[in-house]
């Protein structure tokens, strides 16, 4: 039986078309439809719940040496009030998932992990856990907004002290007084713009997601659902799990090198990836010249040879044209390349392009 987020009743009230993901009841879009909330975050603000993510507190003298265990990026540098992604691998060096983490005191991290993976991942980590560290899962107790786009500090600023909201990407100020509600208010998205995470006890979450929609109006805010979170993120080609990473695909493989520190020391994973060596293949994107949309799985061809598939694609309201993540053999990632997607027992003529498809004006 799926869960319902504290927001449940006024996505309902809304209008939101309500259907079933990770485990909950959630709106894949209003009224006014994907498209128009997709250009909304592009072009003025949404407020989207994210409420279904799992929270998780590290804390004690050994919280930093297990993250440094359990994840592949370096924690070691982070300072309070800041913010850093990572996959987490498992033994083979695939990918558990992928979370980010918050330095919230000298040794204290608050995780929060992907929805779907709640779950796994608490038991996973609890799993690999030793020495003075405490685990709690607060996910039950936590709500999450997520307010995105490039008015959103506009209207941020209108119910709290500006000097309080985080100024740097992937930083953070916690018990911020967001229309009298206590927030952690975190410069974070999912959506290839600025915006905000903020995060607050399940009973305060009703009256902060009104409060934000009433001080948005003048701002063009709208909710948003589902679906256009969906398709911001592949615009912006932000990985997903279950699609540019899986337990079988390694984050070298799917382009977060970057995140991937083997000269740290031991971490899970790590011996795996070092004994596999330089990647076969890697995660490209594909504008595909055809009319149709590409899906999660087909096979991607260079010539009749499968070279390929496909992890997310879908047509691209900024855009305007249709495009997709695929994962292929080194040997068919060069920018322009010539492929083909099957789709439907039919060939779509693609070519490989530079990620991100899109990427916002600073």
């Amino acid at each position: 039986m799926e869960l319902k987020t504290p927001l449940y009743d006024l996505h309902e009230k809304s209008g939101g078309k309500i259907v079933p993901f990770a485990g909950y009841l959630l709106p894949v879009q209003y009224p006014t439809g994907i498209i128009a909330e997709h250009n909304a975050v592009r072009t003025a603000a949404g407020l989207f719940d994210v409420s279904h993510m799992g929270e998780i507190i590290l804390e004690g003298e050994d919280a930093l040496k297990n993250l440094q265990h359990l994840l592949s990026n370096d924690y070691l540098s982070l300072e309070i009030g800041f913010v850093r992604y990572s996959p987490m691998c498992n033994d083979n060096g695939g990918v558990v998932d992928d979370l980010i983490v918050y330095r919230k005191g000298e040794d204290l991290y608050y995780i929060v992990v992907n929805a779907a993976n709640h779950e796994k991942d608490a038991a996973w980590i609890k799993s690999k856990l030793s020495g003075k560290v405490l685990f709690t899962d607060c996910s039950d107790d936590t709500a999450e907004i997520a307010l995105q786009g490039p008015r959103a500090k506009d209207i941020l600023k209108t119910l709290c002290d500006e000097s309080l909201i985080p100024v740097k990407y992937y930083s953070f100020t916690d018990n911020v007084s967001v229309g009298g509600i206590s927030c952690m208010v975190s410069r974070t998205g999912y959506t290839g713009e600025d915006g905000f995470e903020l995060y607050c006890e399940n009973n305060c979450a009703a009256e902060l997601w009104e409060k934000l929609l009433e001080a948005g109006k003048p701002f063009g805010l709208i909710p948003c659902g589902l679906g256009s979170r969906d398709t911001l993120r592949l615009e912006a080609a932000m990985p997903l799990y279950g699609h540019e990473m899986t337990d079988e695909i390694t984050p070298l493989e799917t382009g977060l090198g970057r995140f991937v520190k083997l000269d740290k020391g031991d971490f899970i994973g790590r011996d795996a990836l070092i004994a596999k060596g330089e990647p076969a293949r890697t995660r490209i994107g594909l504008e595909i010249l055809d009319r149709g949309i590409a899906r999660g799985g087909e096979p991607v061809f260079l010539g009749e040879k499968q070279v390929g598939f496909i992890t997310s694609g879908t047509m691209a309201p900024c855009l305007k044209k249709s495009i997709a993540m695929a994962i292929v053999d080194i040997a068919a990632a060069s920018e322009d390349t010539a492929l083909t997607v099957e789709t439907r027992g039919k060939r779509l003529c693609a070519k490989a392009v530079k990620l991100p498809f899109y990427k916002r004006s600073k």
